[in-house]
C-alpha cells in the first residue's frame, strides 16, 4: 500500500535527523526511479540538469509546468519521497516561488530547492533583501500545506568567496 503523502514527508525529514548521512539518488525518469528505489534508496530527488536532458533543452530552459511534470513522473514510480530542483523557483517575484512551492505540493513532491541564482550573467545572484523575501514566501507557502514540506535554500557561492 502507498504511503500518503504525509507520511512520505514525515520519513524524508526523519532521513536529515537520522544519525547518520544518508545518499539521496537523481533519476532521470520514472524508470530509473523504480530502478533507484529497487537498489535500496530511501529517498529521491529530481535533477534540473536531468529533466532538461530528457527534453533536449539545456539546463535552466525548462518551464515550470515541464519541470514539475518531470517530478510527477518520478513521484508516480515510486513510494519514495521525493524532493525537486526547482531551480530558481520559476519566477523573480516572491509571488511566484511561493505558487512554485505549492503546485510542487500537488505533484506529490515532499520536498524542493530554490536557488538564489537570477539566470542573468549580468547579475548572477539575487541581491540578498530580494533573496531573503523569495525565500520567506517559499517559506509560507510551504508552511500553508497540510504536511511538513522540505525547503531547502540552495545558495550558490561565487567563486572569489570561496578564498575569503
Amino acid at each position: 500500500m502507498a504511503n500518503s503523502q504525509h507520511d512520505k514527508a514525515v520519513g524524508f525529514q526523519n532521513l536529515h535527523k537520522g544519525p547518520r548521512a544518508f545518499v539521496i539518488a537523481n533519476p532521470w525518469d520514472a524508470g530509473s526511479a523504480r530502478l533507484l528505489a529497487g537498489l535500496g534508496f530511501e529517498a529521491l530527488a529530481t535533477s534540473s540538469g536531468a529533466s532538461a536532458g530528457i527534453l533536449g533543452k539545456r539546463d535552466g530552459m525548462v518551464t515550470r509546468d515541464e519541470a514539475l511534470a518531470h517530478a510527477r513522473a518520478i513521484v508516480a514510480a515510486t513510494d519514495l519521497p521525493v524532493s525537486a530542483d526547482l531551480e530558481k523557483g520559476f519566477g523573480d517575484a516572491p509571488s511566484a516561488v511561493a505558487q512554485t512551492i505549492l503546485l510542487a505540493a500537488e505533484t506529490g513532491l515532499v520536498g524542493g530547492s530554490i536557488e538564489d541564482a537570477t539566470g542573468d550573467k549580468d547579475k548572477p545572484l539575487y541581491d540578498i533583501g530580494q533573496a531573503t523575501e523569495r525565500i520567506a514566501a517559499a517559506a509560507q507557502a510551504a508552511r500553508s500545506l497540510s504536511f511538513p514540506f522540505d525547503l531547502a535554500p540552495e545558495k550558490r557561492i561565487p567563486c572569489w568567496a570561496t578564498k575569503l
